[in-house]
């Protein structure tokens, strides 16, 4: 029994020493220079080539008649670079909304239901960069990103330095890099834009 338990210990020890620590970006949302949410991305390596990719966003804006709120968190699980398996969960004053990407041996199956918005389809070709990896690595080269969210491709544009465009539906992002580090997001909204600017 002992030489079980401390065979247990060292197993244990050995898997959490291989499993290295996870890397971790804070950022503030702000509109009109006040900040109303956070938002956290992370990406944590697994054993047998795996990833997880992870964003939370917890947004809370103070408006003259209410109060808009919301929460949103993606998980992403890739194995080397193909995308297994997506979530998305949106929470906000209007309702609970949800997108879903799986791998299906030889397509993905996806469905996004989100406020006005959904898409219910199919991909073969394989996924090898979604927006949660934009939180970790500068997209060069690349014309098209998979937003998890829509189900569907951005459309990626280079408009500067370490500056990219990108639009899917009715929505345009810009993202600015600094030595291949994401520093902001520009998020066009018909009334005020959001930026998410990196704190660390």
């Amino acid at each position: 029994m002992l030489f079980f338990c401390v065979y247990s210990f060292c197993t244990l020890a050995q898997t959490t020493a291989d499993t290295p620590p996870a890397e971790t970006h804070h950022y503030a949302i702000e509109i009109a220079g006040i900040r109303v949410g956070t938002m956290t991305a992370v990406r944590q390596s697994q054993p047998d080539n795996q990833t997880i990719y992870t964003l939370i966003s917890d947004v809370k804006v103070n408006l003259l008649v209410y109060t808009v709120k919301i929460y949103y968190k993606v998980i992403n699980r890739f194995e080397g670079k193909k995308l297994m398996f997506s979530t998305v969960d949106v929470r906000t004053n209007r309702g609970e909304y949800t997108s879903k990407t799986e791998w299906k041996g030889d397509h993905y199956d996806i469905v996004a239901d989100q406020y006005k918005y959904k898409r219910q389809t199919t991909e073969t070709q394989n996924i090898d960069f979604s927006s949660s990896l934009l939180y970790f690595y500068e997209p060069v080269g690349r014309n098209k990103v998979y937003a998890e969210y829509f189900g569907d491709y951005f459309t990626f544009n280079k408009t500067a330095a370490g500056t990219y465009h990108a639009t899917v539906s009715d929505r345009e992002d810009d993202y600015i890099y600094q030595n291949g580090r994401l520093v902001k997001i520009v998020k066009h909204n018909s009334l005020k834009n959001f930026i998410v600017r990196l704190l660390d």
